[in-house]
């Protein structure tokens, strides 16, 4: 274990339990591989192993994902494996899949909650998006087929081009089937996404003006919503703090897991369907694999992980940012601009002082500027 790490307590993993699915999303990271690639997924006997690894290494939260973590035949076999061994078990789907009966599956075989993919506040968005005519309804009758049994359920919804002005519809739409939680979700150019980024991503400057509508339909207080793989949205809940007077540290002040950006690496991780070790599901740098070393052993040794757990080794304006203890970046799409986990973040609006770096306390220094401000 490096001794110089701060924040090293493994909380959530991220399981792509299987490469197959039954979409052929836009902006997924499999598309047209997928189906070949399922020959690769973890065994039955492999995968709960996998799920003693979880626990072995200190995790509290496991989510089965995908692909289509549905379409697997022992996928609730593995739920109550990891429910009888004390994690809170959590599932992300499309929703397609989900009738009564299969809701009902779903929560008798300990999945705490379930997250559901909408792409658009209405039919012709996220159908497609999804690339399958009546998948909106399909996802949405999923979702109240879930909550009609007692299950938890989030939305969780990719913010780009193809929905921009869309959030409030969407927003609404949670309410309305009864989620507890609206999870947005930035795009992140990599994988398959790479071929959508041009035409998909939307501008750094809009992007602050969406986490800033973010924030204030948080104050409403009638849905968790959370923005993920957004990191500087930190940044901008203490900008707007500070504009209403209350006082807010730049320092991480509380529950690391709720608080900060970038989780990256640092008490998240991301197994991929062959058992990959990923700091997380959208930045493909390999730190081990579960088949052959203990995840436990990857989490704690791995010098990639060690590396991103020091904020100070951050470079560009990332690295001068007052912020960078609480945002980090966005590790990943900073890899993707330049090849570098440390990289500066290139879809942030924040102009730091980039003429000095802070490392004495990053609470004293004078704030940069958002760009267009």
């Amino acid at each position: 274990m490096n001794p110089s790490a701060r924040h090293d307590q493994l909380r959530v993993v991220f399981w792509e339990t299987t490469a197959g699915c039954n979409l052929r999303c836009i902006h997924c990271r499999r598309i047209d591989v997928a189906d070949t690639m399922m020959c690769d997924d973890l065994s039955t006997a492999e995968c709960l192993d996998l799920v003693d690894q979880v626990r072995e290494a200190g995790a509290g939260i496991l989510v089965l994902s995908g692909g289509e973590p549905l379409i697997r035949p022992d996928i609730f076999e593995i739920a109550r494996h990891g429910a009888d061994a004390g994690l809170i078990m959590a599932l992300a789907t499309n929703g397609v899949l989900v009738t009564p009966e299969l809701a009902a599956r779903i929560r008798d075989n300990g999945i705490a909650r379930v997250s559901v993919s909408l792409d658009g506040g209405n039919a012709e968005t996220h159908d497609k998006f999804r690339a399958l005519p009546g998948s909106f309804e399909s996802a949405l009758a999923g979702l109240r087929n879930l909550r009609d049994v007692g299950v938890a359920t989030q939305i969780n919804t990719t913010l780009a081009r193809h929905n921009d002005g869309q959030l409030r519809a969407i927003y609404d739409l949670a309410l309305s089937v009864g989620a507890i939680a609206l999870h947005t979700f930035m795009l992140v150019p990599v994988g398959c996404g790479v071929q959508i980024a041009e035409s998909g991503v939307l501008s750094a400057t809009r992007y602050d003006e969406i986490l800033n509508e973010i924030y204030d339909l948080s104050h409403e207080k009638k849905i968790e919503i959370r923005p993920t793989c957004s990191p500087h949205y930190q940044r901008v809940q203490r900008e707007r703090a500070r504009g209403e007077g209350r006082h807010v540290s730049v320092e991480v002040d509380g529950p690391i897991v709720m608080t900060k950006g970038c989780l990256a690496g640092q008490t998240i991780c991301f197994v991929s369907h062959k058992g990959e070790v990923f700091p997380c599901g959208y930045l493909p740098v390999e730190a081990g694999n579960v088949r052959r070393q203990r995840l436990a052993t990857i989490w704690h040794d791995s010098q990639l992980f060690a590396t991103l757990r020091q904020p100070e080794g951050l470079d560009g304006k990332c690295g001068a940012c007052e912020f960078r203890r609480v945002c980090m970046g966005c590790r990943a799409r900073a890899y993707y601009d330049r090849g570098d986990v440390m990289g500066a973040e290139p879809f942030c609006a924040y102009e730091p002082d980039v003429g000095a770096r802070h490392d004495s306390d990053p609470r004293l220094v004078p704030l940069g500027r958002t760009r267009g401000a």
